[in-house]
């Protein structure tokens, strides 16, 4: 029976500043853009960007740690697909994402609670 030899999946702890160059390298060095995803842990966002190497199956995921207060630049114009995912993570956790190139102003989902997944409001904001 032929082994298969499975990579290590990379987890890249990258800057803001970073995320364009970095998906743009990735594409451009054959990975497939496969998903984002936001979670709200210690009063930080933490944003995945992760990416598949289809010829040897291997998963690199880019990880941003930021403030909420932290603007993210989207990564829709390198990758078209993340449109969806960029949206999802600035309707449901409240991250601050610019120039998605399809932004549904927080109409994506019909929730009646803003940003239910991220920092809650204080002081009678909601």
């Amino acid at each position: 029976m032929e082994q298969i030899n499975i990579p290590e999946d990379v987890l890249e702890k990258t800057e803001v500043s970073d995320l364009l160059k970095r998906a743009l390298e990735l594409k451009k060095a054959g990975f497939r853009f496969s998903q984002a995803h936001a979670s709200y842990i210690d009063e930080k966002f933490e944003l995945s960007y992760s990416f598949s190497n289809y010829d040897n199956y291997g998963l690199h995921t880019l990880r941003i740690v930021i403030d909420p207060e932290t603007e993210v630049p989207s990564i829709t114009e390198i990758i078209p697909a993340a449109v969806f995912y960029e949206n999802e993570m600035k309707e449901l956790y409240g991250v601050k994402i610019s120039m998605i190139s399809v932004d549904y102003n927080n109409r994506l989902y019909r929730i009646r609670q803003e940003t239910p997944m991220g920092p809650k409001k204080t002081g009678g904001e909601e």
